[in-house]
């Protein structure tokens, strides 16, 4: 019912940047937080940022002040901006976005993620 395509993923010299894109369409009443998490190979998938229909953001540490998250609530797309990429932010990304079809049922739904590489 919801569908999330993501974007922009690839490979990457350390040092460099990325931006990745997550778009959401389908039956789609409001959308309210909207996130991006990684996993790495042998690690659990945990949260990089999110941010809220009102616009307050949240990062995992390892990201503060190289990562930024924003969204366009018209094109119920969110963004993440990447720069400063460390070999250790190598991972499949993946957006998340959760909402409402209608009045009385939530929806939270998954990209189907992107594969970020940081190599020289």
């Amino acid at each position: 019912q919801v569908q999330l395509v993501e974007s922009g993923g690839g490979l990457v010299q350390p040092g460099g940047s990325l931006r990745l894109s997550c778009a959401a369409s389908g039956s789609i009443f409001s959308i309210n937080a909207m996130g991006w998490y990684r996993q790495a190979p042998g690690n659990q998938r945990g949260l990089v940022a999110a941010i809220t229909s009102g616009g307050s953001t949240n990062y995992a540490n390892s990201v503060k002040g190289r990562f930024t998250i924003s969204r366009d609530n018209a094109k119920n797309t969110v963004y993440l901006q990447m720069n400063s990429l460390k070999p250790e932010d190598t991972a499949v990304y993946y957006c998340n976005v959760g909402g409402r079809l209608d009045s009385q049922r939530p929806f939270s739904s998954w990209g189907q993620g992107t594969q970020v590489t940081v190599s020289s």
